[in-house]
């Protein structure tokens, strides 16, 4: 009989045998499942992994879907997972070769090799950055910007970089050329790249249509956006640290007939660095805004379209007013670019905190200056009437054509007359036009019908406006087209304004109850507004504009 010692000892050692036995077994069953797959299969079980390839995926996300990375040699990349036909690890396959720029494949794996690999998170670093998605360097934008001569240059360049470095050539040269918005389009036969240039789309590059999947991935990737995801639209963000700014990309998707469209906005802190004096309102206008805005109390509205410059127009008044003994507090959908010494706060209607909620919770901060991004609705025009009245200066938007079709929206909203009145200080009306380039600048010749035209809106300004121009010795400008500009003869834009101050005749009818639009027109021009058409033509004279440009924005 064996002593009990070695008993235990032949016990453990039968165990062992079989629990290797089992071992080989279930490997032989994975490597089975692997070629009924048709995918590799390795046995990680004693697999050397480095430690900065097993980081590529993170401990959590490997955990969740038991698949770990356990090689990154030469461009090339593997994934194992005990799952691999699971459509996140194909995925994460897909976000490993983008990140690393490196061709992939996908093993399948055991439940004991995964353990295995699994155990070496112990040995990494608790504390690492993560990196989702994709991302852009400054480098990678200043190499392409090199390449790049202007955006009629980017459809040949585009077609000779691998395919993952398409859409960061896209965002290079649109930053180049000073584009708002990018849009990437999929068509019948190709895929369109426009530019939004100085309020303007511009086709820039096309490409083939079968390269579409793989270009909205990557978007989608830089994102953080879903990427299975196609029925159905998503917006998603991501940010671009250049040594000197700072570039937001807030990203659109939506379904359309032959792909998903994509618009991705760009947006440069350096463009809140606008001053007042830079916003292009000038003469008497200016001073008596100025006077308006250095008012302890009232409230200030901008009106205009969709990419008319309201917010900037904002931005500028707040950079003027801030200073470390005025509190002001900013309430936007969203917050585009971040102002420092001002409190930003973001409406989430999802959370129920819209502009009229979170107007009301601002003025319990005790503010002096309030900035609400859209006056849209009765409850939110009350809640500023009333901000307006009690002590704050309240900046404001609101969506009208003109600064006199203001009162009328405000009125057909429900807003109380005999509370408007007093409450409003002026109305700002604008529009963006485009200047012309100053390296191809050549004097512009009218014919006769916009001469006419010309001259009959400019006769209509007002003595008290300040300007007195000589109808018979008129002379405008265009831009003739050079490289500088691609071709189009402008280059930045401008805004032209009507500035409505309010004075005690248009209160009076305000308080009368019979509003109309061209009422309030007549009443402020009569004072001395200048009307944003004139505006333009007074600044095609100077030679910032183009009248053509003008009448194209303005009437």
């Amino acid at each position: 009989m064996l002593p009990k010692i070695t008993e235990k000892k032949e016990a453990e050692k039968f165990a062992g045998k079989m629990r290797e036995i089992e071992l080989k077994a279930k490997e032989k069953e994975a490597a089975a499942s692997a070629r009924a797959l048709g995918v590799g299969y390795i046995d990680l079980a004693r697999f050397p992994i480095a430690p900065e390839t097993l980081a590529l995926v993170p401990k959590d996300v490997a955990a969740r879907l038991k698949a770990v990375c356990f090689l990154n040699l030469n461009d090339e990349i593997r994934l194992g997972a005990v799952e691999p036909k699971n459509s996140e690890i194909g995925e994460l396959l897909y976000q490993l070769q983008e990140r690393q720029r490196a061709t992939g494949a996908l093993y399948l794996i055991s439940e004991y090799s995964f353990e295995n690999a699994f155990k070496l998170y112990e040995a990494l670093p608790a504390i690492r950055k993560i990196v989702k998605g994709v991302q852009i360097t400054e480098a990678d934008l200043n190499k392409f910007q090199k390449e790049i001569k202007g955006f009629r240059d980017l459809d040949q360049q585009i077609k000779k970089v691998q395919l993952t470095d398409v859409v960061t050539m896209v965002i290079a040269a649109a930053l180049q050329n000073n584009s708002s918005d990018i849009h990437i389009e999929a068509e019948e036969k190709e895929v369109v790249i426009r530019f939004r240039i100085d309020g303007v789309l511009t086709n820039v590059a096309a490409l083939p249509h079968d390269l579409w999947p793989r270009i909205i991935s990557r978007v989608k990737l830089l994102s953080s956006l879903k990427i299975n995801v196609t029925n159905r639209p998503q917006d998603g963000r991501f940010t671009i640290l250049l040594a000197k700014d700072k570039v937001d990309v807030r990203v659109s998707t939506i379904p359309t007939a032959y792909g998903e469209s994509v618009v991705m906005r760009l947006l440069r802190s350096a463009v809140t660095g606008l001053k007042f004096d830079d916003l292009g309102v000038r003469g008497i206008a200016n001073e008596e805004l100025k006077r308006q805005v250095e008012r302890p109390n009232g409230m200030i509205v901008t009106t205009g379209p969709t990419g008319s410059g309201k917010t900037t127009t904002l931005y500028a008044i707040l950079t003027q007013l801030n200073s470390p003994d005025v509190k002001i507090i900013t309430l936007e959908d969203p917050v585009e670019y971040k102002l420092e010494g001002i409190n930003q706060s973001q409406i989430d209607p999802g959370k129920d905190y819209t502009f009229a909620k979170g107007l009301r919770a601002i003025l319990r901060q005790d503010p002096d200056v309030v900035m609400v991004g859209e006056i849209r609705d009765l409850e939110t025009a009350d809640v500023a009437i009333q901000a307006a009245l009690t002590g704050h200066l309240v900046l404001s938007t609101i969506h009208t054509n003109s600064a006199a079709g203001a009162i009328p929206r405000f009125l057909s909203m429900g807003a109380k007359g005999f509370l408007l009145a007093p409450a409003l200080n002026a109305v700002i009306g604008q529009r963006l036009v485009r200047k012309i380039c100053p390296n191809c600048k050549v004097e512009d010749k009218l014919d006769a019908e916009t001469l006419k035209r010309v001259k009959e809106i400019l006769g209509k300004l007002s003595l008290k406006s300040g300007y007195k121009t000589d109808l018979e010795k008129l002379k405008f400008w265009k831009g003739g087209g050079c490289e500088e500009c691609g071709g189009t003869g402008f280059k930045g834009r401008v805004g032209i304004y009507e500035i409505m101050v309010m004075n005690k005749e248009i209160e009076a009818i305000i308080l009368s109850g019979s509003t109309s639009e061209y009422q309030m027109e007549e009443v402020a021009v009569k004072n001395g507004m200048v009307t944003m058409v004139q505006d333009g033509l007074l600044k095609a004279l100077e030679g910032t504009t183009q009248v053509e440009e003008v009448f194209r924005v303005a009437e």
